[in-house]
Parts: C-alpha cells; structure tokens; sequence
C-alpha cells in the first residue's frame, strides 16, 4: 500500500493496521471467501490435507478480514480464486458474501463498478450508460431478491454481440 499498490487479494493475513492503511490509501480488497467452502467440502476426496488445513486457518481469517473491512467502508472488488474450482461456477460468491454482510447490490457492484474502479476502465464498463462497452448479463430473477439467481446466467451480450441467449 505504501509503494501504490490498488488491491490486496484474499487479505487473510491482514491485521488491523494493515486495514487501517487500505481505507486511508482506498486500497481495494479483492475477498475469495468462496473457495474456503469449496476447499472445506473436498477434505476426503482426494484435495491434498496439506491445502485443507491452511484453509481451515486462512479461510476462517479471510473472512475475519472480510468483515472489518465492510465495517471500516474499504472498497471491495469482486475475485473468485477460480482456479481452485470449475470455471462457471465463480458466481456463487455472491451468495457467500451476501451471507457474510454484503447487501445484494453490493456485492453486484463489487463485480461491476467497483471491479471497473480498480482496473481502472470505469469509464467504458462496469454500468449501463451511453458510451460504455455493451457488456451485459441477464437473469431470470431479480438478484436484489435473490442474489443467486446469478449463478444462471441466461443471456450474455459482449461488446453489443449476444454470445449466450437462454433467455427466449
């Protein structure tokens, strides 16, 4: 943080000062909270027990941190980890995350707005308005409701083109 750094990913080993220095500096925390229960869920089938046990510790710390840093307003950017578990499945940290704090529409603006901040390209995505790339997703429900109506994602239009359409 100190040399300019905008994000620490995971943060399971932050201390308060550490979380002091991010909401001074607006370091973002890029949380992946959900691969502590992906991780938790394997254990006897085959993920080596070395990794389930510094899940067990870092998992339980990163969600410390997760907490004091909703507490203390430090920006959060959505991370998934997703290596960790199939691709397509990095959408069920929403409910993970609303479960632990986060409203529903904070958690979608982690993955959008805020993720847009951080990369710096807030201004051609991360929001619907004139002038920003046509990326956009579609769902059935409303994720303000039921935030994991975002794990079926029905229609996905990339720079305008539609490359997923369940939604008919």
């Amino acid at each position: 943080m100190r040399a300019g750094g905008a994000s620490i990913e995971h943060g399971s080993l932050l201390d308060e000062e550490a979380l002091q220095m991010m909401k001074k500096h607006g370091t973002f925390l890029v949380p992946t909270i959900y691969v502590h229960e992906v991780i938790m869920q394997a254990e006897g089938k085959g993920y080596p027990q070395e990794y389930i046990e510094k899940e067990r510790v870092a998992g339980k710390e990163e969600l410390e941190v997760f907490h004091r840093a909703l507490a203390l307003g430090i920006p959060i950017a959505y991370g998934t980890d997703s290596a960790v578990y199939p691709h397509g499945d990095n959408a069920r940290q929403f409910a993970v995350m609303v479960r632990e704090g986060m409203t529903p529409l904070a958690a979608i603006q982690s993955a959008t707005v805020r993720a847009a901040e951080l990369m710096g390209w807030a201004d051609c995505v991360g929001s619907i308005e004139p002038g920003k790339w046509a990326d956009i997703i579609a769902v059935r429900d409303n994720p303000l409701e039921s935030v994991r109506t975002l794990e079926d994602v029905v229609l996905v239009r990339k720079g305008g083109r539609v490359f997923k359409n369940e939604a008919r």
